[in-house]
């Protein structure tokens, strides 16, 4: 087996145990964002007026197709959502060992990325199949930034120059979403270092890929400034006078962030007792971070690639981002989700690349490595103990995560027999709105009348 073959079958399989995972923790049937979903396109997803709306790019462009097929394939199968998301996880893993051929990294140090790429630290992404754009889009993230390193190293392969073109149009205004921001940022930053740090003539290119992203950044704003905000959140007051009051409470959420990526956070708070332990592991990564960056800049590993700095920058803005956007629910423990997992291990693996690159890098030299090493093992083991763990016990929850959905499901089928206060907390919608009861009924109503979802094989059988 060639060597390109042998690397290829990592992600294959890490793919391989997703799908099993999906398979073997959920079922079909509604809840959560599907109640909002359905009731919004799904009693006509051809529906002109549902897509062409001033917010259109917010609502994510793809999803619209995604549905389309969907409802006349599958009769709207969540589960189709989900492997849509597993399979676009593969490809973003597809492209991190395309990074890893071409710069000649070891088989050893694959294995630990996709170790960590594919824990189930992200098991609320996966089993909540109205994300699944979002695995697509960090696909296309990763993409992106390999072709700009394949530009900015001069591999330039068939058409790369004007991929940095297109590649941020189509990312940001049809399948990123809230996300593209730090994804445009980071594109941006990227091309103007290239710019300023690189004095070469067709370094000036750099600067219209850079315009191209922002061009695709503003579009979206300007479709978001439509958008009508719908959460409640319990913060009333601005952000500088939160910060000014309670400077600890953002101080524990964004270092508790940095701790996820250790430890799956619903794990952890099942396991410490205490902010301590979280703290600790939120500051051992904060460390890691620092001390890759140091390295990039040390041996000038950006000189050679920009990709794992790309990421590391990428990483570090996630974990702002998400402090910014979220402190207003005013819960220091929010930052450490599931659901954050897939922006935040994108900065993990720069650390890790890091690493590699300088150690591959120190081969070469005369001199003692040892204390680069030890740094590298203890990062190795960090992120593997703790991502090790999470994923043995998400593989032990499946069957009661498979039971819950399967109950929601039979619930579903006799929707009319529960009342407006049972069906929010049973489907999990926004329980204290007022009007949540109605909406998820109205749901399961547009689902049945159409024969959709878990109401598709009955109404096979009445035909």
């Amino acid at each position: 087996m060639n060597r390109k073959r042998r690397y290829y079958l990592i992600p294959a399989f890490g793919t391989i145990f997703c799908l099993w995972y999906v398979f073997a923790a959920t079922s079909d049937g509604i809840y959560s964002d599907y109640v909002r979903l359905v009731n919004s396109y799904l009693s006509n997803v051809w529906d002109p007026a549902r897509f062409f709306t001033p917010d259109i790019l917010t609502r994510i462009p793809i999803n619209y197709l995604g549905r389309i097929i969907n409802v006349s394939w599958f009769g709207y199968n969540l589960m189709f959502d989900r492997v849509l998301g597993v399979l676009a996880l593969g490809l973003s893993g597809g492209v991190l060992t395309a990074y890893c051929i071409r710069k000649k990294i070891s088989f050893g140090w694959l294995l630990v990325l996709m170790m960590v790429f594919f824990s189930l630290n992200k098991w609320e992404m996966l089993t909540n199949g109205s994300g699944w754009a979002h695995f697509l889009a960090f696909a296309f993230f990763y993409y992106h930034y390999e072709v700009i390193d394949r530009v900015y190293t001069g591999e330039v392969r068939p058409h790369d120059r004007w991929k940095l073109y297109v590649l941020p149009f189509v990312t940001t205004l049809f399948i990123a979403g809230p996300y593209c921001a730090i994804y445009s940022v980071t594109v941006i930053l990227a091309c103007a270092g290239i710019f300023f740090l690189r004095k070469k003539e067709s370094n000036r290119d750099f600067i219209r890929y850079g315009i191209c992203s922002l061009s695709a950044l503003v579009l979206y704003l300007g479709s978001n400034s439509f958008a009508v905000e719908d959460h409640a959140a319990p913060a009333t007051v601005s952000l500088f006078t939160q910060l000014k009051d309670t400077p600890g409470f953002f101080a524990r959420f964004i270092i508790k962030s940095f701790s996820s990526m250790v430890i799956g956070g619903e794990r952890a708070e099942e396991i410490f007792s205490t902010n301590t332990p979280f703290l600790i592991l939120g500051l051992a990564v904060m460390v890691l971070y620092a001390l890759a960056l140091w390295l990039q800049w040390r041996y000038k590993v950006y000189e050679t690639t920009l990709f794992p700095l790309i990421l590391l920058v990428s990483g570090g803005l996630n974990h702002v981002l998400i402090v910014l956007s979220r402190w207003i629910f005013l819960r220091d423990n929010y930052g450490i989700s599931s659901r954050y997992a897939l922006q935040y291990q994108i900065g993990i693996l720069g650390i890790l690349l890091t690493f590699s690159l300088v150690l591959k890098q120190q081969k070469k030299k005369v001199g003692s490595d040892w204390p680069l090493r030890l740094a590298a093992g203890a990062a190795c083991a960090l992120f593997l103990t703790g991502n090790v763990y999470t994923t043995y016990t998400e593989i032990k929850k499946a069957p009661l995560r498979k039971n819950l959905f399967e109950k929601r499901a039979e619930l579903s089928l006799h929707f009319e027999e529960l009342t407006d206060e049972e069906l929010p907390k049973e489907f999990e919608y926004r329980p204290s709105r007022a009007d949540s009861g109605e909406k998820v009924r109205s749901a399961l109503t547009i689902l049945k009348e159409n024969g959709y979802s878990v109401f598709h094989n009955s109404k096979e059988k009445e035909r």
